[in-house]
């Protein structure tokens, strides 16, 4: 059985969402110990994406298709993921309390977790502006993730439009780097969301796409700066 599943079997049983919500869905998995810390994940993912779309008060259709863009669900589970998403969505309550189970499961996997706050923003953003109550939410998040401001920054910067994206901002580097400096920097980058690293650090492999658009930023970002500098 799948972890999808999994999560939509215990879902059935649900008709609301607490702060105890992942050890209710938990608690009614069987499997491993590494089965059980999946399903945890993916149902405080799919509760958390929620949360973040109702932070500034209405859900919207284009914060629902960037959450399914993103987090890839299978065609025969997507009714029942719906159905935890809509349970979710209803008020923003509790979203600290995924934030830090989230965290808990990753510890110190600060790529990861930077990955689910850029595809945060990513629901945030789908309807054509990031709200200031979305900012807050989101920055909380990332605090209750343990990721320093200056990261917070560069996430931001691929999503609220303040001019032209900064392209070593989003590297996340000093634009007096050298050329072997930078280099060696992208190359750290890339192979930190390599699906096969994500996978190995214990992500479900349903969710290893979640890096792909931070990946795809940080790809255009590296071009940018390797054509101005003809390297």
């Amino acid at each position: 059985m799948s972890i999808w599943s999994r999560v939509t079997a215990a879902v059935q049983d649900i008709s609301s969402v607490g702060a105890d919500l992942i050890e209710r869905i938990v608690g009614a998995v069987a499997g491993t110990e590494e089965e059980r810390r999946a399903v945890a994940f993916t149902a405080a993912i799919v509760a958390l994406s929620a949360k973040m779309a109702k932070a500034d008060g209405v859900v919207t259709s284009e914060e629902v298709a960037a959450f399914r863009r993103n987090v890839q669900i299978p065609p025969h589970e997507v009714r029942n993921v719906d159905r935890l998403f809509r349970l979710a969505q209803q008020d923003v309550a509790g979203f600290e309390a995924y934030a830090r189970r989230i965290a808990n499961l990753f510890p110190g996997d600060d790529a990861f977790l930077a990955d689910i706050v850029d595809v945060l923003f990513m629901i945030a953003a789908a309807d054509g502006v990031v709200h200031e109550h979305e900012l807050a939410v989101l920055e909380r998040i990332s605090e209750l993730f343990g990721m320093d401001g200056s990261e917070f920054r560069r996430l931001k910067a691929r999503h609220v439009r303040e001019g032209s994206i900064d392209p070593y901002l989003v590297l996340g580097i000093d634009p007096d780097s050298d050329a072997e400096a930078l280099k060696r920097h992208y190359r750290k980058l890339v192979a930190e969301h390599h699906p096969d690293r994500l996978i190995a650090r214990g992500v479900p492999a349903e969710f290893v796409d979640v890096a792909n658009a931070r990946l795809a930023a940080i790809n255009s970002a590296y071009e940018q700066v390797r054509r101005e500098r003809r390297l």
